[in-house]
């Protein structure tokens, strides 16, 4: 119970966005989607960290991904904090604590969130020590679906094992895809800054804008083809976010402003 509710205190820190529909979500569902959700910023954190050179970032992902594949009933919570711990002036908390965000799912969804962490983790090493070298939109597919596609896979899984709720798997491929390229377009100049475009070679923002718009359309149909309850209620918030975000975007505005994600966010959950 202490684990729970300090998860979500750590969730609300670090996106206060997600925290809304994931505090939202009944009982043994929210503590699946909070742990599969912790887990991945934990390693999202250290592929993105500015001040962690790629080997020493692809060292650490994979250093969770063995871990975590090494799993049996339970992770090695201990010894996975204190190898992360070495660098503590360098990581924020939540990838620090990512063995006890582990253990936060269910036990009988907690494995498939596991695995999901331990491929993107290698995933993620990959790219890491290639530097995010895309050069073509399968290269920028690629990276897509290893870092966000396979978060809508992880989804659907989470539906299905809840409630028997179905989904198209396809579908929810391009949900994380879609959500994917929104960040990408949002995060561009300071990705650039660090060193590191997403952008296939000669791209520009708005052939960027159609992939996004390509991707969002299977969001779109993903979360339009849920029955009434709680993954229709989880989905419609970061989907209606992208949707503004790119509209404001394309109109050469720099994110989405603070007081339109909180009046969006009101609408939607106001109606429930």
């Amino acid at each position: 119970m202490q684990l729970h509710k300090n998860a979500l205190e750590v969730l609300q820190e670090t996106s206060r966005t997600f925290y809304i529909p994931i505090s939202r979500l009944p009982v043994g569902l929210q503590e699946a989607v909070t742990s599969a959700y912790l887990c991945m910023r934990a390693i999202d954190e250290i592929e993105d960290h500015p001040d962690l050179d790629n080997p020493l970032k692809a060292k650490l992902l994979q250093t969770i991904s063995l871990t975590l594949q090494a799993a049996a009933d339970s992770i090695d919570v201990d010894d996975l904090a204190a190898e992360l711990s070495q660098y503590t002036n360098l990581l924020p908390e939540v990838s620090i604590r990512i063995g006890e965000w582990a253990m936060l799912a269910p036990g009988t969804i907690a494995p498939r969130v596991w695995d999901a962490t331990a491929a993107m983790s290698d995933r993620m090493a990959y790219w890491a020590l290639n530097n995010w070298n895309i050069q073509t939109q399968a290269d920028l597919d690629r990276y897509t679906m290893s870092v966000a596609g396979a978060v809508g896979l992880l989804l659907s899984d989470l539906w299905a094992w809840y409630d028997g709720t179905q989904t198209n798997r396809t579908h929810a491929i391009g949900f994380g895809r879609g959500l994917q390229a929104v960040n990408i377009l949002r995060n561009h100049a300071e990705d650039m800054n660090r060193g590191v475009n997403f952008y296939p070679t000669d791209w520009t923002n708005e052939r960027m804008q159609t992939y996004a718009r390509r991707n969002l359309a299977m969001a779109d149909a993903y979360t339009s083809a849920l029955p009434l309850g709680p993954a229709l209620d989880f989905c419609q918030i970061p989907l209606a976010l992208a949707h503004a975000t790119l509209d404001a975007l394309a109109q050469g505005e720099e994110k989405l402003s603070r007081t339109k994600v909180l009046a969006l966010v009101e609408q939607l959950t106001s109606s429930k």
